[in-house]
C-alpha cells in the first residue's frame, strides 16, 4: 500500500494506457516539457518520447480538430484543455464533429478520443479558470461525460475512457487533485484488467464504470452528486448525523450516461432527495436530475426534490467563491426544508 494522490492516479492511468497501446497519444498546451499545469502528464514525454506526448500551440480548436483527424486515422488521442473555460473555443469541433462523427458515418468511423478538462472551483482561481461546464457536454448527444470523485475512480475511469471507441469528455475536479488515498497500484492495475476483460467478454463496451456508487448508506434522505461536490456531501452527511438525520450519498460517477436506476432505488428507499452540484442551477445537470427523480420516484417522495447549486451568475472573484459553491451549511438547510412533519407513507396518502 502507498499514498496515491488523485493527480498521481491520473498520471499512472495515462502511463499505463500509453504502455499498453502504442496508438494512445497525449497532447495539449504545456503537457510535454512542463508536465501540465497540474502535473498530470509529468514524465510522459521523457518516458514515451515527443511523438507520444507533446505540446501544442495555444489553439484549443486546433487541438480538438487535430485529434479528430488522428482518431479517424486509427490513433487514440488524449487531449488536455488545461482549464475548463479554455475549452470553449474547441466547442464547435467537439459538438459538430467529435460528437457526431460515428452517427454521421453510420458507425463506420469510431471516435476513440478522450478530452481531459480540469474543472470546477475551490482553488481560488479567477473566471475562465473555475467554470463547471459539464452541462454543455452532457446536453450534446454522442458525448460521454465522466467525472470521478475518488482516487481509485480517477485511475479506473480514465483508463476505461481511453479504451472506449466513443468520445469521452473527462472532467477532472481541480480541487481534488491533491486528495490522497492508500492504494496498491499493482492491485489497481490487476483489478482494471480483470474488469475490462469481463466487459469485453460481454461485448459491453458500454460502460465499465458508468454505474453510480452509493458511497454512504442512510435511511432518511438521499444526497445525489458527482465530481467535486461528493466530498462536500459526505461532510454534510456526517454533520447531519449529529442532528439526527440518516443520510445516504450517491456518487453518479458519470453524468452521461446517467445511472437512473441506482439513484431511483436510493430515493425510493429514503423518500427525500437533495441534488448537489457546483454549476449554476438553471438548465443544468442538477435540474435534469431533479426532473428525472421527481418523475420516477413521485409516489415515494415525502417532499419535493431540492437543489443546492452555484448561483446563476458568472463565477465570482476568489474571495467570494466560498459563498458561491455548495457547502455543508447550505446542504443542511436544504435537508431541514424537506417536510419532516410527515413520513413518506403519510405524504403519499
Amino acid at each position: 500500500m502507498a499514498t496515491l494522490t488523485f493527480a498521481a492516479a491520473l498520471n499512472a492511468a495515462l502511463a499505463d494506457e500509453m504502455a499498453a497501446d502504442p496508438m494512445v497519444v497525449v497532447f495539449g498546451e504545456d503537457v510535454g516539457t512542463l508536465g501540465g499545469v497540474f502535473r498530470i502528464t509529468d514524465g510522459l514525454t521523457k518516458r514515451f518520447g515527443e511523438e507520444r506526448c507533446f505540446d501544442t500551440p495555444l489553439a484549443e480548436s486546433g487541438i480538438a480538430g487535430m485529434a479528430v483527424g488522428m482518431a479517424l486515422g486509427g490513433a487514440r488521442p488524449v487531449i488536455e484543455m488545461q482549464f475548463d473555460a479554455f475549452a470553449y473555443p474547441a466547442f464547435e469541433q467537439i459538438a459538430s464533429h467529435v460528437a457526431k462523427m460515428r452517427n454521421r458515418t453510420k458507425g463506420a468511423a469510431p471516435m476513440p478520443m478522450t478530452i481531459r478538462i480540469p474543472y470546477g472551483g475551490g482553488i481560488g482561481g479567477v473566471e475562465h479558470h473555475c467554470d463547471s461546464s459539464e452541462s454543455y457536454y452532457a446536453h450534446t448527444p454522442g458525448l460521454k461525460v465522466y467525472t470521478p470523485a475518488s482516487v481509485k475512480d480517477a485511475y479506473m475511469m480514465l483508463r476505461s475512457a481511453i479504451r472506449l471507441d466513443d468520445p469521452v469528455v473527462f472532467m477532472e475536479p481541480k480541487k481534488m487533485y491533491w486528495t490522497k488515498a492508500e492504494l496498491d497500484l499493482d492491485e489497481l492495475r490487476a483489478e482494471f484488467e480483470e474488469r475490462w476483460a469481463r466487459v469485453e467478454e460481454k461485448k459491453e463496451h458500454g460502460e465499465a464504470w458508468a454505474q453510480a456508487a452509493v458511497v454512504r448508506t442512510g435511511t432518511d434522505v438521499t444526497l445525489v452528486s458527482y465530481g467535486p461536490s461528493v466530498p462536500t456531501c459526505l461532510a454534510a452527511a456526517a454533520a447531519a448525523e449529529e442532528e439526527g438525520y440518516s443520510v445516504e450519498v450517491v456518487d453518479l460517477r458519470t453524468v452521461n450516461p446517467l445511472d437512473e436506476e441506482t439513484v431511483a432505488a436510493s430515493v425510493s428507499k429514503t423518500g427525500r432527495a437533495v441534488v448537489v452540484a457546483e454549476p449554476q442551477g438553471f438548465a443544468s445537470v442538477a435540474s435534469e436530475l431533479v426532473a428525472r427523480v421527481q418523475q420516477r420516484c413521485f409516489h415515494s417522495l415525502a417532499a419535493p426534490v431540492l437543489r443546492v447549486t452555484g448561483f446563476d451568475i458568472p463565477f465570482p472573484a476568489p474571495k467570494l467563491e466560498e459563498h458561491h459553491l455548495p457547502n455543508v451549511d447550505r446542504i443542511l438547510d436544504a435537508i431541514d426544508d424537506l417536510n419532516w412533519d410527515l413520513e413518506p407513507e403519510e405524504a403519499r396518502a
